[in-house]
């Protein structure tokens, strides 16, 4: 039959194709609504199971950002030094939960910041704390809990009252020192300082570990959420029979410690599958007991989430020796590429890559080279000869150390630190620790760190911190267990040689810190000599325990610390080495966390030395490059836009912006996603040093950080979380 078209009217087929048409549209607007709605809330660590901070909220904009207010404060009460506030809080159903410097959980009415309940895990007027990056919230049915760690401890708690769950665990505790060896070498070693993911019934989590010769490994493990009882593991150290297995020395998983997934873990709940991003195998800077590539080490692993069996793994750093773990959770993003639509993981680096894979095969989406890189000269260390380089997206910052990166802010700077960096080897990245000494770039600061990268749903845009600072990293050879090494000894000159070996890598050789690390001149009028020896055997913020030592090294040091003793001979004592067949051997560690700086404590490379980047995940193309952050001290000498050492990560939503704080200026902002232009400003009372968190309450927009300062970047001390909003 023939449809007839008359002007003014509409055919009854063209009618139907309207229909069509309009219930396409409809679908696919309700799907992207739907889609948006996932991402409007803030109910989990980096705001969704992928870690990608991202918000669908836009009532906050570019066009407005500029009016943003302070809506609440809220003081913990217990701001210290030692303990930066790195967290970023949650916020469920109008409650934000978070946590102090000394490791308080709270919560907070998320509209007026009033405090609800609080639990302290520590007996009163303790002086522990430490460093904790987020919670983790589970609810079925009229059951809420939030789920905490402590040192090595998992606690649950009624997310109503804020009561420790008596009946998780063992009397309220999960011990993370079980299950991971028998018997666990230093269970003061074994740590948690990121949020587990939930998946059905599963808390999953990793851990973070010592980093010495016989620290604990770092396997990966599930635990029922209502009675605490691990459900699997998975060996990030593979026993005989596993795959990996091979890739150490023959029954390394007794001793070999490491590979820990300290970041926190990225979940796929469609496909039920978890990953992780592991770190460096222990010692991390001298390799020679550990022959072999070290899986799964500094590897992207694909977990099977219900049972915990490898689906697949992609190992980033063969046989690390420069502490290039990876340093954030993987991104879980979908990219469009060829003219498909792709799930896939992204992977930020130390070494300033950007890794990018097929989500269910870790096949590579950009390629791949494993190129020749430099031989260690350290008798018996045994370097693997080449590294994987991604083609794309191109690396986020210097790759080479030579003297046309040194500083340019003055000539007397250049100077200076042309003539320090004389003194050790320079190179390409990858160039191998020597005792001689060497100029690490990237620094193992990063690069990224482990606030990790944000990414725009919408666009496939990732946005991500980078330092571009070096290190320099020198070897000392530590000979143990050699009979009469302290013979004719007295207790201050023993702990001298001991302080040297275990304590200067931070705090100096000269007892005088090195920026992050506090100094330990006149340490007396700190801290008593018991308080000393505690820090020393339980550790403190970013300082690790040292229980390791036996006693009368613990006694020697305090010795040569507070200048006792100095008439009494040290006795040394034969201590049975854990590693079987090692008690002689010379082994290395490492003389100090040392940056190449100026003579005014300035980074030793030409700015900028943080950068803010955006990337753009469908073509491996670089966007943008800014610095954020600057030092006020060179601003009024007319140096800016240098950037700063960045510690903290940026949130993107929906209304063109990221939020950020991060920088050593202290301040909070609010940065167009597409130039890159920061819109808006706020003068925090702390250091910034968290990724903030987003949030909606009765139709109104907050964004919250915490401002705590302190820690690794050493300014002034916080305990603020702050949220802002339009008035």
């Amino acid at each position: 039959m023939n449809i007839l078209y008359l002007p003014g009217r509409i055919s009854p087929g063209f009618s139907c194709f309207l229909f069509i048409v309009s219930v396409i549209l409809f679908s696919q607007n309700a799907c992207r609504q739907k889609e948006r709605e996932k991402y409007t809330s803030w109910e989990v660590y980096r705001g969704d199971d992928g870690s990608n901070a991202y918000s669908a909220i836009d009532q906050i904009n570019t066009k407005n950002v500029q009016q943003l207010k302070v809506a609440w404060t809220h003081q913990t009460g217990d701001k210290s030094d030692y303990f930066s506030l790195e967290c970023s809080p949650i916020i469920v159903n109008n409650i934000l939960y978070g946590i102090s410097p000394k490791l308080k959980t709270f919560a907070l009415d998320a509209a007026t910041g009033k405090q609800l309940w609080i639990f302290d895990p520590f007996s009163e007027n303790s002086k522990d704390g430490g460093f904790n990056r987020g919670l983790t919230y589970w609810k079925e049915g009229k059951e809420e809990r939030i789920i905490m760690f402590v040192d090595n401890k998992m606690i649950a708690l009624d997310a109503q009252t804020g009561k420790q769950i008596m009946d998780f665990g063992e009397n309220g505790y999960v011990d993370l020192n079980k299950n991971l060896r028998a018997p666990v070498t230093y269970p003061e070693d074994v740590k948690n300082t990121s949020p587990a993911v939930i998946y059905q019934n599963l808390i999953i989590t990793g851990s973070a570990v010592g980093e010495e010769y016989e620290s604990s490994p770092g396997h990966i493990r599930a635990y029922d959420v209502r009675t605490g009882k691990m459900k699997w593991i998975f060996h990030t150290i593979p026993q005989p029979g596993e795959r990996g297995y091979d890739t150490w020395p023959k029954n390394a998983y007794k001793t070999a410690g490491g590979c820990n997934a300290w970041s926190g873990l990225s979940i796929d709940r469609k496909r039920g599958i978890v990953f992780a991003a592991t770190g460096a195998a222990s010692f991390d800077f001298h390799g020679g007991e550990r022959p072999g590539k070290n899986l799964y080490s500094n590897c992207v692993i694909a977990i099977d989430a219900k049972t915990g069996k490898h689906i697949w793994h992609y190992q980033i750093s063969h046989h690390d020796l420069w502490d290039y773990d990876l340093p954030s959770p993987p991104n879980l993003v979908t990219v469009k590429k060829d003219n498909k639509t792709i799930d896939a993981v992204a992977q930020i680096t130390k070494q300033g890559f950007i890794f990018l894979f097929d989500r269910e095969t870790g096949v590579p989406l950009f390629p791949v080279e494993e190129r020749p890189v430099a031989v260690s000269k350290i008798p018996g260390e045994q370097s693997w000869p080449t590294q994987p380089f991604p083609l794309k997206p191109l690396p986020l910052n210097r790759q080479k150390f030579d003297s046309s990166v040194i500083t340019d802010i003055s000539p007397e700077a250049h100077e200076y630190v042309l003539q320090e960096a004389k003194k050790y080897e320079w190179g390409d990245i990858y160039l191998p620790p020597s005792v001689e000494g060497n100029i690490q770039i990237p620094g193992f600061r990063g690069g990224a760190e482990w606030s990790g990268a944000c990414v725009d749903r919408e666009t496939g845009i990732m946005y991500v911190g980078i330092n571009d600072i070096p290190n320099i990293v020198q070897l000392i050879e530590r000979k143990e267990n050699i009979a009469g090494e302290f013979s004719n000894m007295n207790m201050q000159q023993a702990g001298k040689i001991l302080y040297t070996r275990n304590c200067s890598a931070c705090h100096g050789a000269d007892l005088k810190g090195n920026g992050q690390f506090p100094p330990l001149l006149q340490i007396e009028q700190r801290l008593k000599p018991d308080e000393a020896k505690n820090v020393i055997e339980k550790g403190r913020g970013l300082m690790a325990s040292f229980n390791r030592l036996p006693a009368e090294q613990k006694n020697a040091i305090i010795s040569y610390l507070y200048n006792t003793n100095g008439g009494r001979k040290f006795v040394a004592k034969q201590r049975d080495s854990v590693i079987e067949g090692s008690d002689n051997r010379v082994k290395y560690g490492l003389k100090g966390y040392m940056q190449l700086l100026d003579q005014n404590g300035y980074p030793g490379t030409k700015p900028p030395w943080g950068t803010l980047n955006a990337v753009d995940l469908n073509t491996g193309n670089m966007l943008w490059k800014k610095p954020l952050g600057e030092y006020p001290a060179l601003v009024k000498k007319g140096i800016t836009n240098t950037g700063t050492q960045l510690f903290g990560g940026g949130i993107v939503t929906a209304g063109g912006l990221i939020f950020i704080g991060a920088s050593q200026d202290e301040k909070f902002r609010a940065i167009d996603k597409t130039t890159g232009k920061t819109l808006w400003e706020y003068q925090l009372p702390a250091g910034g040093y968290a990724t903030p968190a987003t949030y909606e309450v009765d139709g109104k927009q907050y964004v919250v950080i915490a401002a705590g300062g302190g820690g690794r970047q050493r300014t002034k001390a916080g305990d603020y979380y702050i949220a802002f909003a339009l008035p």
